[in-house]
């Protein structure tokens, strides 16, 4: 668990000051997002540092066993895999200390992901120690929800949360989308809630509130 993943980096110029870490969907890997960062138009100084780390492969049950990339284990019959999860939770905790120890505060760095990776920002940023700048959850769902209450930091009790989904997604439905903000929502998080008429995936319309929205919370003014 020592080991840090393999990701792909891009900055958007030197001395980066903020860090987004955004995780990609099953199967994928960390160059899906990767076209997205033109994009989202971030400022070449103060700069930004983007990390899409690649997720471990392993057999995922769903899947006939098949192994692809993933951050947990998806089974047949809804039972959440809570050990893969935790374990990607280290994971991604390992780059949290990564970025601040190549000089990013906590205040200054975001945890994005898709689907799968979303599920994981999640699960990981509301349980991280210190005050981060945000959770970009695209397309997923709330993890162990029944864990956060006990679990839930602190210091993260009021970050900024954007949850987006498409209303014609076949993978995850978007009542379960719906079901996690409204469980968030009933623990006292603001959820700033988004809905596209797209199936699973993003659209243009959801980049461009994506990049509104990061630079709202990002220090990069």
């Amino acid at each position: 668990m020592s080991d840090l993943l393999e990701a792909i980096e891009i900055e958007t110029g030197p001395s980066p000051r903020a860090a987004i870490i955004w995780m990609h969907g099953l199967g994928a890997d960390g160059h899906d997002f990767e076209p997205i960062v033109p994009e989202l138009g971030m400022p070449a100084a103060p700069a930004a540092r983007f990390v899409f780390p690649h997720a471990p492969v392993q057999p995922v049950t769903i899947n006939g066993g098949a192994r692809m990339r993933a951050w947990y284990d998806v089974t047949n019959d809804g039972r959440q895999d809570a050990a893969g999860i935790r374990a990607s939770q280290a994971r991604v905790e390992a780059l949290i200390a990564r970025e601040r120890a190549r000089g990013i505060a906590p205040g200054a760095i975001v945890l994005a992901g898709f689907s799968q990776g979303g599920a994981i920002a999640l699960q990981t940023g509301l349980r991280h120690a210190d005050r981060l700048a945000g959770l970009l959850a695209l397309s997923t769902y709330l993890p162990l929800p029944d864990t956060l209450k006990q679990e839930a930091s602190q210091a993260n009790r009021d970050l900024p949360i954007f949850m987006a989904h498409g209303t014609q997604d076949p993978l995850i439905p978007l009542s379960w989308a719906a079901r996690s903000r409204d469980s968030l929502a009933s623990l006292g998080y603001a959820v700033e809630w988004h809905e596209y008429p797209m199936p699973h995936s993003v659209c243009a319309e959801e980049i461009a509130d994506i990049a509104h929205w990061l630079h709202r919370v990002l220090p990069l003014g």
